[in-house]
């Protein structure tokens, strides 16, 4: 669901959303940032977004995907996004202090984007990506995921069709969810282009390096060498108790 040249992303996500009515976005509440305590002079410490590191070693994926891949997508392209994105921070404290989540949110402003929008959900998106990804992936989902699926595409095969075909047709750069509907309670695949996120799984970004132009081959070697099934049990295990209970409401620091 950041496009460096024409890559593409697949991303699996597991998220409750409702696609049926008007998302609530946070209120944009204006933030002040907090310098050093206890000293009247010297340098106001200021907190901005870091670069998370990808949960294993950058050569782990191998040989699906390369270092080198990692080092280009990780290290330039995705930092690139972080430090466009607290550039934008810097000039003013009104978005100062939310959570990524909220952040996305707030800057998509109900389909009105600010500037800094691109930028926050690209650092959503691919932390979410490289969460998706482990090394060695897994055949298949287990247990309460498994029969989801089951449920709602017929068979996991048919899931992994139709999500490969969700990949191969969505046109130049994008994201590609697997999400549950939350009136419906069903799973859903759903595309977006660029850098659109329903906050919302699986992205397939700089393929280009390791594959070429072979999108086809990536898609088929991504869904079968390196999703995370464990990490999407986890997340659909959050978003069935969000649609259960409702989202909890953190207020902001």
């Amino acid at each position: 669901m950041g496009s460096c040249t024409t890559t593409f992303h697949t991303v699996s996500s597991l998220h409750c959303i409702d696609f049926s009515s008007t998302s609530k976005n946070p209120r944009l509440i204006p933030q002040k940032r907090i310098g050093c305590l206890g000293r009247r002079r010297g340098p106001k410490v200021v907190a901005y977004y870091g670069l998370k590191k990808p949960p294993y070693n950058l050569d782990a994926l191998e040989p699906y995907m390369s270092r080198k891949a990692l080092e280009l997508h990780w290290g330039e392209h995705h930092k690139g996004y972080v430090d466009a994105l607290n550039r934008h921070l810097s000039k003013s404290d009104i978005l100062y202090g939310y959570t990524m989540d909220d952040l996305v949110k707030v800057t998509y402003n109900y389909g009105n984007p600010s500037p800094e929008f691109n930028d926050a959900a690209q650092v959503w998106n691919h932390e979410f990506f490289w969460d998706s990804m482990q090394p060695g992936g897994e055949d298949s989902p287990k247990l309460g995921l498994l029969r989801h699926i089951e449920e709602d595409f017929g068979s996991f095969t048919n899931f992994k069709e139709k999500f490969t075909e969700a990949a191969l047709t969505l046109f130049g750069s994008g994201w590609v969810w697997l999400v549950l509907k939350k009136d419906e309670k069903r799973l859903v695949i759903v595309k977006t282009s660029n850098a659109i996120t329903p906050i919302v799984w699986d992205d397939i970004h700089a393929y280009y390096l390791d594959y070429k132009n072979d999108r086809a081959k990536y898609v088929n070697i991504f869904i079968n060498h390196l999703v995370s099934w464990h990490a999407a049990t986890a997340r659909i295990a959050r978003a069935q108790s969000f649609v259960n209970l409702g989202e909890p409401n953190i207020p902001i620091a």
